[in-house]
């Protein structure tokens, strides 16, 4: 798949920092010495961990050079490594794993969060948060124009859900808050929501067709979002955007 693109990722950058933020919020730690940003993207998260304890170790992970080149550039007190979530492994006990929008383009979470809840301190947190859109019609919309135009599915997986986290990260020996919120970004128009969905979830089904075909299937996919999206009397548009957030401290 072709790298990130950092500047299309942050247009949006004060709504995608929102949830970031709010997720730390709920985070009740106050000495930390290790952090680490699982999926750090261009730094917009890292900041916001570096800003709340500026003399911790701070590690980015990402397996995007040019997202990484942004997040160096932007926090040169922060480390950055490339590194896949999935076989990440710290070198010492950590504090805070803390994943903002990143864990749900990771596959198999029953594996996952037990071997991300091992690499904490006793009392060390989880912090985690995912988009929670796949049955919204952003997303559902992709799966049917690739349906109808004889594509592959690229989309990534729907998530296992509220009590299939809660079971995971209880036997995994942790004390777990989750919950589930939804947000309504105002949007300009329905291209602009097309421009959101760009850098993220719509990524996987365009790599793979020619420029002809992405026109092709944009097109329609506008097409459809125009039907599904109605505007508001100013002629805005409101994107629903559920987000599910889990915070767990490992007890044991």
């Amino acid at each position: 798949m072709a790298d990130w693109n950092p500047s299309l990722y942050l247009q949006y950058k004060t709504e995608r920092s929102r949830p970031a933020a709010e997720l730390l919020s709920r985070v009740a730690l106050e000495s930390v010495r290790s952090v680490v940003d699982l999926g750090c993207g261009p730094g917009n998260s890292t900041a916001l961990l570096h800003q709340r304890w500026p003399s911790a170790q701070i590690t980015g992970v990402d397996t995007s050079p040019a997202m990484l080149n942004e997040a160096r550039n932007t926090l040169p007190k922060c480390h950055f490594i490339e590194a896949d979530i999935s076989t990440f492994q710290a070198e010492h006990p950590v504090d805070l794993l803390y994943a903002n929008a990143s864990l749900q383009w990771v596959p198999d979470h029953y594996e996952l969060f037990p071997h991300l809840v091992s690499q904490l301190s006793h009392n060390g947190v989880l912090a985690v948060q995912m988009p929670d859109n796949w049955l919204e019609p952003t997303h559902v919309l992709m799966r049917e124009v690739a349906y109808e135009q004889d594509y592959p599915d690229r989309g990534r997986a729907p998530l296992p859900g509220v009590h299939a986290y809660y079971d995971i990260l209880t036997e995994a020996g942790c004390d777990v808050d989750i919950w589930r919120t939804t947000y309504y970004h105002i949007m300009d128009s329905h291209q602009a929501i097309i421009d959101w969905v760009s850098s993220t979830g719509l990524r996987p089904w365009l790599q793979d067709l020619s420029e002809s075909e992405q026109r092709h299937y944009l097109a329609r996919y506008h097409e459809l979002l125009q039907e599904q999206y109605p505007l508001q009397e100013n002629g805005k548009i409101l994107l629903a955007f559920p987000r599910l957030f889990i915070v767990a401290r490992r007890n044991s």
